[in-house]
């Protein structure tokens, strides 16, 4: 039990931090677009990275030059152009009302929810790379303890957000709130992106 805690502790350390994909599953929580396909979608991509990660692909992705590159390019060319769309709706009159929640359909925000997880190298830094070189310190009948505490700690972080931000959006259905978070959402993926690339 207290190799599966601290897989959770840790898990739960890397996962809370705020990035790209935070910062989205926010944003469509507050609007109630699909919020709940949003959050399944990245927890169990995250089960699945980790898994991988614990399986020893972290130090196969971690010693090619090449697929890091272009991970941190393709990444901060996508995070580049999904800050600009929000910077760019700054702009437009809007607010969080339930009209206003009425976006693309499940299908297309599934496709955007992948793109934003996995073309964002920090997730398999933090996911495949360090919780699966951490794992390797543990016995291997331990390491998949390990591996479903982190992969705990994802399913109770994007839900608690998604539901957590889906319950106050009626608390926050005003323009300039709305206009704050896109704002917001617009420099946390313009700043990672920017040290993608640097």
């Amino acid at each position: 039990m207290s190799t599966f805690f601290s897989g959770m502790g840790l898990g739960a350390s890397l996962i809370i931090a705020i990035g790209a994909q935070n910062a989205f599953v926010l944003t469509q929580g507050l609007k109630k677009n699909h919020h709940i396909s949003i959050a399944l979608v990245c927890a169990l991509c995250d089960a699945i990275l980790i898994f991988l990660g614990v399986a020893g692909l972290g130090s196969l992705i971690a010693a090619s030059p090449f697929w890091t590159n272009l991970m941190a390019w393709g990444g901060a060319v996508f995070l580049f152009w999904y800050g600009y769309k929000s910077f760019k709706s700054l702009f437009s009159d809007h607010s969080l009302k339930e009209d206003s929640a009425i976006g693309r359909g499940r299908t297309g925000i599934i496709g955007l929810t992948l793109a934003i997880t996995l073309l964002n190298p920090h997730v398999y830094l933090d996911t495949v790379v360090l919780l699966g070189s951490i794992s390797a310190q543990y016995e291997e009948s331990q390491r998949m303890h390990f591996a479903m505490g982190a992969i705990l700690s994802s399913f109770l972080w994007f839900f608690t957000i998604s539901l957590g931000a889906a319950y106050l959006s009626q608390y926050l259905a005003r323009p300039l709130t709305w206009k704050v978070i896109d704002g917001l959402t617009a420099c946390i993926m313009w700043f990672i992106a920017i040290t993608l690339v640097l």
